[in-house]
C-alpha cells in the first residue's frame, strides 16, 4: 500500500508540473493534463477497493440494517470525490464560483442521499426509548 502511495503520489506531482508548465501555453491543454490525471488517478483507487468493499459488505451485514444502505454509503463516497475534484478543477481554472456552485450541488446530493439512513437512525432511536 505504501508503495502505491509513493507511486500516485509521484504520479500526481509530475502531473501537475506537466499542468503548470502547460499552462503558460495553453490554459486548455493545462486543463486537459490535470483530468486525465484525475481520471488515472480515480481509476486506480477504484481498482483497489475490493477488499475495501468486501470488508464493508461484513460490517454492513452484522449491523443488521438493510443492503441497501451499503449502496448509499458508496453513492455517498464517489459523490464526495466527484465533487472534491470537480471543485479543485474550477478553482484552478480560476473560476471560484463555478467551485463554489459544485460543492453547494455536492452537499446537497449528500443530504439527498442519506436521508434513507438518517430515516432508519430515527427509527431505531425512538425504538430504543
Amino acid at each position: 500500500m505504501v508503495r502505491d502511495s509513493l507511486s500516485t503520489a509521484g504520479f500526481c506531482l509530475c502531473s501537475a508540473i506537466l499542468a503548470v508548465l502547460l499552462r503558460q501555453y495553453s490554459r486548455e491543454q493545462s486543463m486537459a493534463a490535470a483530468l486525465a490525471a484525475c481520471i488515472v488517478v480515480a481509476a486506480a483507487a477504484l481498482s483497489m477497493g475490493a477488499p475495501l468493499v468486501e470488508e464493508l459488505q461484513e460490517l454492513f451485514s452484522e449491523s443488521g440494517l438493510a443492503e441497501g444502505y451499503f449502496s448509499v454509503v458508496f453513492k455517498a463516497i464517489a459523490v464526495a470525490f466527484i465533487t472534491q475534484i470537480t471543485s479543485s478543477l474550477c478553482r484552478d481554472c480560476g473560476e471560484t464560483a463555478i467551485a463554489a456552485a459544485a460543492e453547494m450541488w455536492g452537499r446537497g446530493a449528500l443530504v439527498f442521499l442519506s436521508l434513507p439512513l438518517i430515516r432508519e437512525l430515527v427509527r431505531r432511536a425512538g425504538e430504543l426509548l
